[in-house]
C-alpha cells in the first residue's frame, strides 16, 4: 500500500485493501478510548482489556463490512459495543445484596490522560467533564441492563443521536428512547442524591488536606482521627470482598473488629484514580525486607467530608502504576 493510501482518512480507504499492519496502525489511535469505553460497560479493567482485543480482531475479520458511510471510529465503537453485549450476555455478574459490585476495579488517571482532548465539545472531553469515570457512576450503570447500559452510555456519555444508537444496536428510535429513559431513572435510584457536590476534576486545597489527614490518620492506625473525617452516612466497601457498611458507627466498628487499630509498619503513596483521590497502603514484611501492597483506598469527599471509601486488594497496584514494594527507609 502506498503512502498516500496510508494517509487516506478510514472512510475514505477500502479496508479490505488495507494490510493488517496499516489496519493495526489506524485501530491503535482509539485504543484508549475504547478501553474506556468498554470500561465503563463492564466495571472491570482487566474485562475492557480483553473486550478491546476482541474489538480489533472483529474488526480486522469484518474489515469489508466497513463502507465509510460513519467514521471509522464510531464503527470500531459499534464493534466494541456489541463486544461488550456479547460478554455479558454470556456472563452477566450481578450486584451483590447490598448493591456492591464485587468486579468492579480502578481506573489510573495517568491512563486516563492519554484520551484525546480535542475540541472543547469533543464528545470524550465532555464525558470525563462530566465524571462518567467515577467509581459510583461505574457502580450506578452496573445496576443497569445491558441494552439500556449501552444505550445511556452512547447516548448521555459520547453524545451519539438517538437514530445513529439505533442503527448501530439494530434497534428502532422509539426503542432506543424507550431504553434511555428507563436508564436514566435507574442511574438516579443508584447515584448518590447529592452528586453534585462531589464533582472530580482538580482537587482544591481544602480537599487535598482532608486526604493528608486521612493518610497520616491511617498510617498511625489512628480510629478516633479517621472517624472525625467520615460523614455520618459514609459508606465503604471493599470489592471483590462481600460486604457494605454503611454509618459511621458501622465502619468504626469494622475497623476495630479486623483488628486495625494497633496495627503497625504502614506507608502510604498518594494516588489517583477514577479522577478521585486515593491512598495506597504498603505494610511491612520483615521477611522481604520491604514494604509490600495491602490496600487501594478511593476516596469521595462530599462537603469537606469522606462520604465514601472503597478499598481495593494490593494486586490491583500493578495496572495502576504504583510501585511492587517500599524499601525499608520507605522511600519509592
Amino acid at each position: 500500500m502506498s503512502a498516500d493510501t496510508r494517509r487516506k482518512r478510514p472512510s475514505e480507504t477500502r479496508l479490505d485493501e488495507v494490510d493488517e499492519p496499516a489496519f493495526s496502525e489506524l485501530a491503535e489511535q482509539y485504543r484508549r478510548e475504547l478501553h474506556v469505553h468498554c470500561y465503563r460497560m463492564l466495571g472491570s479493567f482487566e474485562d475492557a482489556e480483553d473486550t478491546v482485543q476482541e474489538t480489533f480482531l472483529r474488526a480486522w475479520r469484518r474489515r469489508e463490512t466497513f463502507e465509510g458511510r460513519s467514521t471509522f471510529r464510531a464503527w470500531l465503537y459499534r464493534i466494541a459495543t456489541n463486544a461488550c453485549l456479547d460478554r455479558l450476555a454470556r456472563h452477566r455478574p450481578e450486584p451483590a445484596t447490598g448493591g456492591e459490585v464485587l468486579w468492579l476495579q480502578p481506573y489510573p488517571d495517568h491512563l486516563l490522560d492519554e484520551l484525546p482532548t480535542g475540541e472543547a465539545d469533543d464528545p470524550e472531553t465532555v464525558a470525563v467533564a462530566r465524571e462518567t469515570v467515577e467509581l459510583a457512576y461505574l457502580v450506578a450503570v452496573q445496576h443497569l441492563a445491558p441494552r439500556p447500559r449501552a444505550v445511556l452510555i452512547l447516548r448521555d456519555v459520547l453524545g451519539w443521536p438517538a437514530k445513529d444508537v439505533a442503527e448501530h444496536l439494530g434497534d428502532s428510535v422509539n426503542s432506543v428512547n424507550s431504553a434511555l429513559q428507563r436508564a436514566r431513572a435507574g442511574m438516579r435510584e443508584h447515584l448518590p442524591a447529592e452528586r453534585q457536590d462531589w464533582t472530580g476534576g482538580e482537587q482544591d486545597a481544602a480537599t487535598r488536606e482532608l486526604v493528608r489527614r486521612y493518610t497520616e490518620a491511617s498510617v498511625a492506625t489512628d480510629i478516633g482521627a479517621l472517624a472525625a473525617l467520615l460523614r455520618d452516612d459514609v459508606r465503604c466497601s471493599m470489592p471483590p470482598t462481600p460486604g457494605l457498611y454503611v454509618g459511621r458507627e458501622a465502619v468504626v466498628r469494622d475497623w476495630v473488629e479486623s483488628g486495625f487499630e494497633g496495627m503497625t509498619g504502614l506507608r502510604a503513596v498518594p494516588a489517583s484514580v477514577n479522577r478521585q483521590p486515593a491512598v495506597a497502603f504498603y505494610l511491612w514484611q520483615s521477611e522481604e525486607g520491604a514494604y509490600l501492597p495491602l490496600t487501594l483506598d478511593v476516596l469521595r469527599v462530599t462537603g469537606g467530608a469522606i462520604s465514601e471509601i472503597v478499598t481495593f486488594h494490593g494486586d490491583r497496584f500493578p495496572p495502576l502504576g504504583l510501585p511492587d514494594r517500599l524499601p525499608a527507609d520507605g522511600t519509592q
